[in-house]
């Protein structure tokens, strides 16, 4: 197998999981399972199993997450933690990555992965990038990991799967991304079997990538490939760069573009029903610590800390969030949008402290 190197994407907010997750301490470096291991460190974990070593593990992450990150992977060799010194979104961080990697390691894969995601089963996790790996080395395709949907979720981006390709796995090229549709069309994509979840995972050569960003976004890899890659110099570049994702940047527009569509336990931890699905309890409470409730049903009950109680009378269907100073109190089908509150909690300066 060739040089693989893995490359976590940690700097985003998860604002979904406010107040639990907040600016200070995001989503991936909490522990939400009842382990000893933050996302963060689980995610490393998995992925140090397949490059061999921290030596070949790259983490892009801000500059305020970067003693975070540094705290919970000391194993991470310090030339190795990318600092973004603003957030411009998946596409400048993963170029940023690969024109990193490629001046030492020209000829190596590059998988990008984010550092927030749940892998029940890492068994299979690790034979399908094994499979990403021999196509993206095979074809000098882009290859994505697609989630076999479980239901027809509004949230994810889809996958249409067009002709099938030579691969350990079965691997399709991808006829189309489709990004969140409604209720309806996520019914019909799941019914008709042809569509995959994107799950953000990718896997390709350095070569591969790098050529599709000289293609497809050639003022941004100029811009960066100008500062050779000296630090400094990208640190001065990066706020004047285009704020876009991967997907926009080069998957939607490359014809290369290859997805393997799997089932590994995968799960995005979007927000705080997915405690239903971490835990079990579906239909039924759901408690992380002391909760006591009368006629209370499917609800999601969360403290932070042994000391803390949460009491309900005659609720059903909600999150109960008890975290130090702030207390949330929603409906399940409004998780998403917590991130309004933490947006208008931003946007005034005496509220800003519980963001």
């Amino acid at each position: 197998m060739p040089d693989f190197f893995p490359v976590i994407l940690a700097g985003g907010s998860g604002e979904r999981f406010w107040p639990l997750s907040r600016k200070h301490r995001p989503k991936q470096f909490l522990i939400l399972d009842g382990t000893e291991r933050s996302l963060l460190q689980q995610t490393a974990e998995r992925l140090v199993t397949l490059s061999g070593s921290y030596e070949r593990l790259y983490v892009v992450t801000s500059n305020e997450y970067r003693s975070l990150v540094l705290e919970q992977l000391p194993e991470l060799p310090l030339e190795n933690l990318l600092v973004e010194p603003v957030a411009r979104d998946t596409a400048p961080a993963v170029l940023y990555a690969a024109q990193q990697v490629a001046r030492e390691h020209p000829d190596a894969v590059m998988g990008v992965f984010p550092s927030d995601h749940r892998i029940a089963d890492e068994s299979t996790f690790r034979d399908v990038i094994e499979a990403a790996i021999e196509a993206a080395v095979a074809r000098g395709g882009l290859v994505t990991l697609g989630i076999t949907p479980s239901y027809p979720a509004t949230g994810y981006g889809y996958i249409l799967r067009g002709a099938p390709l030579e691969g350990t796995l079965p691997t399709f090229r991808v006829e189309r991304f489709t990004e969140k549709p409604d209720a309806a069309t996520a019914q019909a994509f799941v019914d008709s079997g042809l569509y995959s979840w994107n799950s953000g995972m990718f896997v390709w050569t350095l070569q591969g990538i790098l050529e599709e960003f000289r293609r497809h976004q050639p003022a941004l890899h100029a811009a960066m490939e100008a500062t050779g890659g000296v630090r400094a110099r990208i640190r001065e570049i990066f706020p004047t760069l285009e704020k876009i994702s991967i997907d926009y940047a080069i998957l939607e527009k490359s014809d290369r573009v290859e997805v393997i569509p799997a089932e590994f336990g995968w799960d995005d931890l979007g927000d705080w029903n997915a405690l239903e699905r971490l835990l079990g309890g579906s239909g039924q409470n759901v408690e992380v610590g002391r909760h006591l409730g009368l006629d209370t049903e499917g609800a999601i009950l969360y403290t932070v800390g042994g000391d803390g109680l949460i009491a309900t009378i005659g609720l059903e269907d909600v999150v109960v969030v008890r975290a130090n100073d702030v207390t949330l109190v929603v409906r399940k089908d409004r998780t998403q949008d917590i991130k309004k509150v933490v947006q208008q909690l931003k946007a005034h300066p005496e509220l800003e402290k519980f963001a």
